[in-house]
């Protein structure tokens, strides 16, 4: 049986000030008061902006018990240019060196959109990508269900590298509830179930969304299906809208425990 990480993707919302920080925190303060709630964190800042390790280090320093797993960066998966991702590559594994060095990095997640098809060269840049990160603990999430298939399940259990289970509504093109074990941890995004606005521009009414107890405890089910073949699951909220995730992810935390 492996050990169950459960925490939210992000945390600096300012917006949770009152919902689970208290009203008056300070922006700086934030990090070391989710710390006394959770034993981990998805780190999203990273995707917009490449990250630094003079920063990531001072993220540690600031919340000593916490692990992280962290977005690679736009350059990598969503606004690749052919000539340049090799060197954003590097300045990423730079960038997340300390956090390896502490042995507090989790894992790299490589969330890719719904754009990115399953045709030759986005293979093979997937490819080239993992080979970049080969030794690095990563995972990766589709939006688009064509990569859901035996070809790309294969060669992530050939690469350890894990396939992330998503929660999301389910609607044509988005990738149907696959919960496969491809390495050693198994990683899991809950996206909300907002159909109709799924699609939208507006990506806070995406993930807007709570989670009732009936649905918490059928994706406590999904995990403890899982836990059976992995050494480690993590486990991020993303409904962050209203501190939505926070709530969520106590609840699916009391779950787990009272079964056991």
């Amino acid at each position: 049986m492996g050990k169950i990480v459960i925490g939210t993707s992000g945390y600096s919302y300012n917006e949770w000030a009152g919902p689970f920080y208290p009203p008056d925190t300070k922006q700086q303060d934030f990090l070391p008061f989710y710390a006394s709630a959770f034993s981990s964190v998805e780190l999203n800042f990273s995707y917009y902006a490449m990250p630094k390790a003079e920063n990531l280090s001072r993220m540690m320093e600031s919340a000593p018990s916490l692990s992280y797993s962290i977005k690679a960066h736009e350059s990598l998966t969503h606004k690749v240019d052919p000539n340049k991702w090799q060197e954003e590559a590097k300045a990423y594994l730079t960038a997340i060196k300390p956090l390896q060095e502490a042995q507090r990095l989790e894992a790299v997640l490589f969330q890719f959109p719904y754009s990115f098809h399953y045709e030759a060269g986005n293979r093979r840049h997937l490819a080239n990508l993992l080979d970049c990160f080969a030794g690095i603990p990563s995972a990766v999430e589709f939006r688009n269900a064509d990569w859901n298939n035996n070809r790309v399940i294969d060669e992530l259990k050939k690469r350890k590298v894990s396939l992330v289970s998503t929660d999301q509504p389910d609607i044509k093109g988005v990738p149907s509830v696959l919960d496969v074990n491809t390495s050693d941890i198994a990683y899991f995004r809950l996206h909300g179930r907002n159909t109709e606005s799924w699609w939208g521009s507006d990506s806070r009414s995406r993930y807007d969304y709570l989670y009732n107890d009936k649905e918490l405890e059928g994706i406590s089910q999904r995990i403890k299906r899982i836990i059976i073949k992995a050494d480690k699951i993590l486990v991020y909220f993303n409904n962050h809208a209203r501190a939505q995730a926070v709530k969520n992810a106590v609840t699916l935390k009391k779950l787990l425990e009272s079964d056991g």
